[in-house]
């Protein structure tokens, strides 16, 4: 790597290190740009090159696998969506059914014990929320 793409993939680590720290705060493709040092228009093609989603995506797969480990402590849904930062109880679902194949409430109702067995670190792992996209027809 040229020492210009090391510094550019620091800046973007900046930005991801920002979400992956105040992932409830509100954040919006502005504030994570200048904290990149970039526009927002050229912050969001970088980020997606470098990380292979959106900034706007990433924040809010952030957000969902939060949002999971408070489910799976029995919070409420609603709770859990504010909790995380986010303000639309109905966005905040259609995304993590998006994410996790089931909706929160189900997700919640469900067991989790082989969760509840693995260490902390091997869970965050293993219970990471995975975007799935539609194949192509």
């Amino acid at each position: 790597m040229s020492p210009e793409e090391l510094e550019t993939f620091a800046a973007l680590r900046r930005a991801r290190d920002l979400i992956d720290r105040d992932f409830a705060q509100p954040l919006d493709v502005p504030t994570m740009a200048a904290r990149a040092f970039m526009s927002p228009s050229h912050f969001s093609r970088r980020f997606r090159s470098a990380y292979g989603e959106t900034p706007y995506s990433y924040l809010m797969t952030r957000r969902i696998e939060r949002a999971m480990m408070l489910l799976r402590g029995g919070m409420s849904v609603t709770d859990a969506c504010m909790a995380v930062g986010c303000t639309s109880l109905g966005s905040f679902s259609s995304k993590f059914t998006e994410l996790v194949g089931e909706t929160p409430s189900a997700y919640r109702a469900r067991e989790h014990a082989a969760v509840a067995a693995m260490p902390d670190c091997i869970a965050k792992q293993r219970s990471r929320p995975v975007r799935r996209r539609a194949s192509a027809s």
